[in-house]
């Protein structure tokens, strides 16, 4: 890529959508250090826990369910009005979740917020639209790295503003997702010309189901969705429950972990924004995906290697290989398992490849919870276990082709 080209990327149309990758993923990252605190408004402190995973379940249910419908509408209807759409939904969510009143409101924020999480899934679709396909990967890296700054931000302003009140981050949020909104409508261009808009949605009782249907029966999409799955799945484990192992292992308190979560944002732009968009060209998605998965795998058991140790000295060199690990699958992955030769399809690729995020993130939390029993460092042996069935599942694949090497 030489220099006239990265210019243009970052003066582009690819610029705007980076910006807004940020702003919602700054948004995003202020509610989650405060949840505990305003669930415990309601119910007593041995009942925070079960109540935070059953939160987390219903958003990641709304999600799955939404997702796939929200990418088929800005399909037929245009990535712009979706993309609002949702960004309002995300506002009003965090709002009803910030004023709260009783367990049950806190409950109705998180169900807004999840039937409207089409944002993330619309703002790649748009990446799609304006990106020829051998630039996709190495744009998504930018979004990631994009995103992985937003995750620095967010959860620095949330343990300051959260010093004052708990609702205030979520009121932060909420004023940053009318910002987007805003900003998509001052300078997001719609991507997604008439001519190629699908004609119809045909909706029925199984509504976000047969979107899922629809995009797997080409054996290339449904082994990467596959692979994609148990990748999300391990890391959506690790994130319900590696702050509680830092805690329980080294004995770590609110300011140690916020570091380590910087840590991990800081290494996500290194790898995503960096590192992997300068590989992708040399060696291609399917070596790159092959390695971040590898690589992924030896973090998970880094990790869980703690937990013998009882040692800070391990923990920055596991969470380094992690996240490496991570930042090279997760923009060739996305490039991979949502390429179309149909681009009327886009955003319901895209969307599927968010909901199937969000059905990770509703069961993962549960087998967490049950593998800590049996000890503190067991999810994440079965999250390498996982990862390393992905591998296999991945490079056994014959149908597939790298086109991009």
């Amino acid at each position: 890529m030489n220099g006239n080209s990265l210019a243009s990327r970052l003066t582009g149309p690819s610029a705007v959508l980076i910006v807004s990758v940020f702003l919602n993923f700054s948004g995003l990252t202020l509610v989650d250090p405060v949840v505990p605190f305003l669930i415990g408004h309601y119910v007593q402190q041995e009942q925070i826990a079960p109540y935070i995973g059953l939160i987390g379940s219903t958003y990641a249910l709304c999600e799955f369910i939404a997702a796939p419908v929200l990418g088929a509408c800005g399909d037929r209807f245009g990535r712009r009005p979706v993309l609002i759409a949702s960004l309002f939904g995300s506002a009003l969510g965090y709002l009803v979740f910030g004023i709260g009143g009783s367990i049950w409101i806190l409950f109705a924020g998180r169900v807004i917020d999840g039937l409207s999480a089409g944002n993330i899934s619309t703002l790649y679709a748009c990446a799609a639209d304006v990106t020829p396909t051998a630039e996709q990967a190495r744009l998504y890296g930018l979004l990631g790295a994009a995103g992985g700054a937003g995750f620095i931000v967010g959860p620095v302003a949330a343990g300051l503003l959260g010093e004052i009140s708990p609702s205030i981050p979520l009121f932060a949020a909420a004023a940053l997702m009318l910002l987007n909104i805003l900003w998509v409508y001052v300078a997001v261009p719609e991507s997604h010309p008439r001519e190629l808009r699908k004609q119809e949605i045909r909706w029925n009782p199984l509504g976000a189901f047969s979107h899922y249907s629809a995009i797997l029966h080409r054996r290339s999409t449904s082994i990467a969705f596959a692979a994609a799955f148990l990748f999300f799945f391990s890391g959506a484990m690790m994130q319900s429950n590696f702050s509680a192992y830092l805690m329980r292992i080294l004995h770590f308190g609110p300011f140690d972990i916020g570091m380590v979560l910087l840590a991990v944002g800081v290494m996500d732009i290194l790898s995503q924004g960096m590192l992997t968009r300068k590989l992708l060209p040399r060696f291609g998605n399917h070596r790159i995906i092959r390695a971040g998965l590898l690589i992924n795998a030896v973090g998970f058991v880094l990790i869980a290697a703690i937990a013998f140790a009882s040692s800070t000295a391990l923990l920055i060199p596991a969470i380094l290989v992690f996240t490496l690990g991570d930042g090279l699958f997760q923009p060739a992955m996305n490039a991979l398992a949502t390429s179309s030769p149909s681009p009327e399809n886009q955003g319901q690729l895209q969307g599927a490849y968010q909901g199937q995020q969000a059905l990770a993130r509703l069961f993962a939390p549960l087998l967490a919870a049950i593998c800590t029993m049996l000890g503190a460092a067991t999810p994440y042996w079965v999250g390498a276990t996982l990862i390393v069935l992905a591998l296999a599942i991945f490079s056994g694949r014959s149908a597939l082709q790298d086109t991009s090497a």
